[in-house]
């Protein structure tokens, strides 16, 4: 299993959410057993006016369509931004079982910042994290995007 190459899926996807003017962020969910890509997804939540329609929350769900099942045990997902903590607490429910994302997000994220959900005493499933995965691509990404804003603006 090439990790990479999930994160990459995930940076397209991210790379198709800038293109629709959506924060870019992309979601990726994988089988690690068969290397399936069971669902792919981006953040949504501007056009479907739907502030939960984060790229996590719209894969995972597209996942459990797709298999008729509520949970996610032993699929992992792969995201280009570390996870806030609404996104943390969905992926603790879902059971999955590994957690990679690309870019880290001091002011939003809820995993290696801020709430660090995971580790707290209420948290009920804690999946194994990796971060770093193709960190500077999504970053990039991202401060372009909101750079283009700024200026779209001024």
């Amino acid at each position: 299993m090439d990790k990479n190459f999930y994160m990459q899926r995930a940076l397209v996807q991210a790379q198709l959410a800038a293109q629709e003017d959506e924060v870019p962020i992309g979601a990726v969910v994988v089988d690690p057993e068969s290397g399936e890509i069971i669902a792919e997804a981006h953040n949504l939540s501007e056009h479907s006016s739907d502030a939960t329609a984060h790229a996590e929350i719209v894969a995972m769900k597209l996942a459990c369509e797709k298999l008729k099942q509520n949970r996610l045990r032993g699929l992992d997902l792969y995201v280009s931004l570390e996870p806030c903590t609404m996104c943390a607490a969905a992926i603790s429910f879902m059971r999955i079982a590994h957690l990679y994302f690309a870019a880290s997000d001091e002011k939003g994220g809820a995993v290696l910042h801020g709430v660090k959900f995971f580790e707290a005493s209420t948290c009920h499933h804690k999946p194994i994290i990796e971060s770093g995965i193709l960190q500077e691509e999504a970053s990039l990404l991202l401060k372009a995007f909101f750079k283009n804003k700024r200026k779209s603006k001024a």
